[in-house]
């Protein structure tokens, strides 16, 4: 009998282990994590980006076990060319730390179309100060607490963008300096924890090192860029799925014009 109690001891032993190291690895492996949505256009920072249907991907791995701290990779890709024959395609790498309310990343963006060839290079390798396609975008925000559940963002390019005009060269075509585009925005949940929410948003743009900017039309050193609402709801298609749906409306007072965009959160 004292023989049957430590078999079932150690067996019991070994099976506790053998369940806490199940729950270890489910744990690590839900560090890795991917989504994709599927829009009508792409529009970033008050610029349509695309006006054609876009699909886009995430891929994210948390370094952490409370996911504050996180690596990954975000693409997109038109699923038709443009009017003037480009097809949009876009990879960016980022490292991000969010606690729920404030948010800090460092992006690398790398968006290859309408290269200006005489200054930009596609080759996704290139760092070159002058000939650089990618953009080192730093983005922060912060959300105040429940009772005032306003969210400030701030995001400012630190490098490159030679194909996006935030370079500025020298008469005799060296680098001359960065302009550090900068964009803010604020945004305000009207409508929350109901069948749909609804968010407002405005933008504004200006430039660090220099009197024009990304997201401006050029005729001013700052401008309202980026102004709309946000629609979301979920759709319940089994009694285990919901799909998350929104709809988007924006203007750019500055350049303007406005857009619709429709889209959804596939998984």
């Amino acid at each position: 009998m004292k023989k049957i109690s430590i078999i079932i001891c150690l067996a019991t032993l070994g099976t506790g282990k053998l369940f806490a190291q199940e729950a270890t690895e489910n744990k690590d492996d839900n560090r890795l994590d991917f989504t994709a949505n599927i829009q009508t256009n792409h529009l970033w920072r008050g610029l349509i980006i695309t006006d054609k249907p876009v699909v886009m991907g995430n891929l994210s791995y948390a370094l952490d076990a409370e996911k504050k701290w996180k690596v990954g990779l975000w693409g997109a890709s038109s699923m038709t060319d443009d009017k003037d024959g480009t097809h949009y395609k876009e990879i960016n790498y980022y490292v991000q730390y969010s606690d729920g309310r404030f948010y800090i990343g460092l992006w690398d963006l790398f968006n290859a179309r309408n290269i200006n060839t005489e200054v930009a290079s596609d080759d996704i390798f290139n760092y070159s100060n002058r000939r650089t396609a990618h953009i080192i975008d730093l983005r922060t925000n912060y959300t105040f607490g429940p009772s005032f559940p306003i969210n400030i963002e701030a995001d400012v390019m630190l490098y490159g963008g030679a194909n996006a005009g935030e370079v500025v060269l020298k008469p005799d075509g060296t680098y001359k300096k960065n302009k550090y585009s900068t964009y803010v925005q604020v945004s305000y949940p009207v409508i929350s924890g109901k069948k749909v929410n609804l968010d407002t948003f405005i933008g504004a743009g200006f430039a660090l090192n220099d009197t024009n900017f990304l997201y401006g039309n050029g005729k001013s050193s700052f401008e309202i860029v980026n102004v709309g609402l946000k629609a979301s709801k979920s759709i319940k298609i089994t009694e285990h799925y919901s799909l998350p749906v929104f709809m988007t409306a924006m203007w750019n007072p500055a350049n303007k014009y406005a857009r619709i965009q429709l889209g959804a959160t596939i998984f």
